[in-house]
């Protein structure tokens, strides 16, 4: 079989349209969710675009094609992102709530599961939101731990044809909603009589019964609607539940392979912008010399390694997401490794890019650090690459009969 890495006829219409979306729509945005200073204000900000894309199509391509969207595989989903994180990471956060939140409705959802809590993603017109409910504020990197003052503290007691939720949770992008009752669909990581478990709360359940108890101030992403909340007596009917009690921490772990390996797609967008500021700087500026700097071997140097590592992290970033959403067996590892490779590769190139310029990028007005700010949140976010993502490989690695050469294809 050949291995081509060339985009189909089809695939270079979803980048050309997708690039066109985001200069069109995306770019203006984010110029005016930097200009805003309140939180809350500036991620509402998004909701006219986010009904664009959604009247365009884009809500459907990141629907897998047997749920009823449009996402033919991982690479399609990484050239949307990456063109849409080139000009709005944030942007993108916001609306791709469905790669996680549904991940579980799509392994072990029923099929009347399925039906009921996609179909809000299969529209033409609106802005439906999902979240998963994963994040507490005293921290969730030890979210298995046993006892009920450890791990997940989160509850859904069974009360009648009822789970009663109650807990708070953070970080999540839109856990609040647009207005503060909710998203269309939360998919809440919790601690039920038969252990860690997930079920899925509706906008109708959630209405009335969540607190927002803060907007964060992001110092990049910063029209992403982060919140911390406080779920009270959140009132779910027992057929929410999704596969069975105590199935949550497998089932939470795979929903994040995906966000996992599109982390590799963010930093490569990151680093794809940064790059175009410092070449394009390095070609222009002589900062009193008497040839660009980009003459000079030290700099053209730096631009030579920033640019192959942007096209490493590329290249592992695509095949990690399709292998996951393909579900090949290699997905697993190749999502570590572009969550942790691309999100540290990301943060090393973009501050060495800074230094290229000098002093002149230290300047909010100069657009280069925004970029740099932006990374730094991917090596914590959906994950974080000490207290989680590391772990995981480490467990993956101890598996007895591991072969090193197996995501790979060369075992």
């Amino acid at each position: 079989m050949t291995v081509s890495f060339l985009l189909s006829p089809e695939q270079e219409q979803l980048k050309a349209a997708a690039r066109g979306f985001a200069r069109e729509r995306l770019r203006d945005l984010a110029a005016a969710t930097r200009a805003e200073r309140d939180p809350r204000t500036r991620a509402l900000l998004s909701r006219p675009v986010f009904e664009n894309a959604v009247a365009a199509g884009f809500l459907k391509g990141l629907i897998p094609v047997p749920f009823g969207g449009n996402a033919a595989g991982g690479v399609d989903a990484a050239i949307l992102i990456e063109e849409w994180a080139a000009e709005s990471p944030d942007f993108v956060i916001s609306m791709a709530g469905p790669l996680i939140a549904l991940a579980p409705v799509y392994q072990v959802g029923t099929p009347a599961q399925v039906k009921r809590f996609v179909r809000p993603f299969l529209v033409d017109s609106g802005a439906p939101l999902a979240a998963m409910a994963f994040s507490e504020p005293d921290g969730s990197a030890n979210f298995d731990a046993e006892g009920r003052c450890q791990g997940i503290r989160t509850t859904a007691v069974p009360d009648g044809d009822e789970w009663v939720v109650n807990g708070r949770k953070a970080w999540a992008s839109h856990l609040c909603g647009w207005d503060g009752d909710g998203p269309d669909v939360m998919t809440i990581v919790c601690r039920t009589p038969g252990g860690v478990s997930l079920v899925v709360a509706e906008r109708e359940h959630l209405a009335g019964r969540i607190e927002v108890e803060e907007y964060y101030d992001l110092p990049g992403l910063k029209g992403c609607l982060t919140t911390r909340v406080r779920l009270t007596d959140v009132r779910v009917p027992l057929g929410n539940l999704l596969g069975e009690e105590g199935q949550g921490v497998d089932l939470t772990r795979d929903a994040f392979l995906p966000s996992g390996a599109s982390i590799g797609v963010f930093a490569t967008a990151a680093m794809r912008q940064a790059f175009d500021v410092a070449h394009r700087f390095a070609s222009t500026e002589r900062r009193g010399g008497p040839v660009p700097i980009i003459e000079y071997q030290a700099v053209s140097d730096v631009l030579a390694d920033a640019k192959g590592k942007i096209e490493a992290v590329r290249l592992l970033a695509w095949r990690a997401l399709d292998a996951v959403l393909s579900g090949h067996p290699s997905g697993p590892e190749l999502a570590l490794h572009a969550k942790v490779f691309g999100s540290e590769t990301g943060v090393a190139v973009v501050n060495d890019l800074v230094k290229v310029i000098g002093v002149t990028a230290y300047d909010e007005g100069f657009p280069i650090v925004r970029h740099l700010m932006d990374a730094l949140s991917y090596p914590v976010i959906e994950g974080s690459n000490v207290g989680v993502r590391r772990r995981q490989l480490q467990t993956l690695f101890r598996t007895p009969g591991y072969d090193p050469l197996a995501a790979s294809g060369m075992a």
